[in-house]
């Protein structure tokens, strides 16, 4: 039984046509269990992605096991977002946590979570799953806080309005303060 907050081993974004567009592979060194001994070079992380996108790029499900990983998968209009855990974790846990990144991205990106949105914000997209998840480890599952955390501050809501009275209004001002202090003298 794995008691180990280290749940994923993978996230990965690809486009409808298998092609990554964005790769996030976690190996803990601090893991109990040691580093994993899969997927560690580029070519073996390119493999393992075209198999899983062969099994995965018709809409019809959302988790299965593929070599070896326990794979949770969301198709979003010309994207599929995984993640990819080993076979003995929850797999609702994994589902849940999936499903509060897109939910966060929806919101960051005023749903249009598309190849060329995702692409063009690539940092909220990162800073997003780095609030998701931190070195493997599950650490936010509500959208609304994931979002809130990633969004970029706004301008403060109380603009000042300068005009020709606002102006007037500060000479007055200024001018009575003048003759307030030359009266003192």
């Amino acid at each position: 039984m794995n008691l180990s907050l280290y749940t994923i081993r993978a996230f990965i974004i690809m486009d409808t046509d298998g092609h990554r567009v964005l790769a996030k592979y976690y190996r803990p060194k601090s893991h109990p269990q040691g580093e994993p001994k899969t997927l560690l070079t580029l070519k073996d992380q390119k493999a393992f992605e075209k198999g899983l996108f062969a099994k995965t790029k018709k809409p019809t499900g959302d988790i299965i096991l593929y070599d070896g990983h326990l794979c949770v998968y969301k198709h979003s209009l010309d994207l599929v977002f995984y993640l990819i855990s080993s076979p003995d974790e929850n797999e609702l846990m994994i589902h849940y946590a999936l499903n509060a990144f897109t939910d966060a991205l929806h919101m960051l990106l005023r749903n249009q979570v598309e190849k060329r949105g995702v692409l063009e914000n690539l940092d909220l997209v990162l800073l997003c799953l780095d609030e998701t998840i931190d070195d493997g480890v599950i650490v936010e599952t509500d959208s609304t806080t994931i979002a809130s955390r990633v969004s970029r501050p706004r301008a403060d809501t109380t603009e000042i309005v300068i005009n020709e009275q606002t102006l007037l209004s500060a000479y007055q001002t200024v001018k009575e303060q003048m003759k307030q202090r030359i009266g003192q003298f």
